[in-house]
C-alpha cells in the first residue's frame, strides 16, 4: 500500500508541474498577443498628437496677470517664450510640459485633469518598453522565469 501511495504522490507532483508550466505558457502566449494588437506610436507622432490636442503659444503679458511661473521648472517666464495652456488654464513651458508627458503622465501636472487620451498614452509605452526590452532575444519572460532562462 506504501509504494502505491508513493506513486500517486509522486504522480501528482509531476501533473502539479505540468499544469504550472503550461500556465506560464498560457499567460507568455495573451502577453505576445496583447502587444500584437496594440500600435505602437513613434515618439514624433507622440509629440505631434500633444501639439495637436495642446498648440504651443507665446507668452505674452497678458498672461501674466493669471500665469507668472511654470509650476513643473519653478522659472518665470518669458515675453515671446513658448508655452502651453491646458484646457484647465494651467500654463508650462512647452518643453517642461512635453517631459512630463513624455513620461507616461497624460494629465496636467498640477490638477491631473487628462491632457492626453488613454490609449495614445498606452501605444506609446508600448513601443518604449518593446525598444527597451532586448533581453532574452526580445522574448518576454515573467521576471521569476528570466533567471532561469538560458540564452542560446
Amino acid at each position: 500500500m506504501t509504494n502505491l501511495s508513493k506513486l500517486f504522490n509522486h504522480l501528482c507532483g509531476r501533473i502539479i508541474i505540468l499544469l504550472a508550466y503550461l500556465l506560464l505558457e498560457l499567460i507568455i502566449l495573451i502577453k505576445k498577443l496583447e502587444s500584437s494588437c496594440t500600435a505602437p506610436i513613434a515618439k514624433i507622432k507622440y509629440l505631434r498628437t500633444i501639439e495637436g490636442k495642446n498648440p504651443t503659444i507665446p507668452y505674452t503679458k497678458g498672461m501674466k496677470a493669471r500665469h507668472v511661473q511654470c509650476t513643473v521648472c519653478l522659472s518665470e517666464f518669458n515675453e515671446g517664450e513658448k508655452v502651453r495652456s491646458l484646457k484647465c488654464q494651467h500654463v508650462f513651458h512647452r518643453d517642461c510640459l512635453d517631459t512630463w508627458l513624455k513620461g507616461y503622465r497624460a494629465t496636467c501636472p498640477l490638477c491631473r485633469i487628462k491632457v492626453l487620451p488613454d490609449d495614445v498614452v498606452f501605444n506609446h509605452g508600448v513601443l518604449r518598453n518593446q525598444q527597451g526590452s532586448h533581453v532574452n532575444g526580445g522574448e518576454r519572460l515573467p521576471f521569476f522565469l528570466s533567471a532561469l532562462h538560458v540564452g542560446n
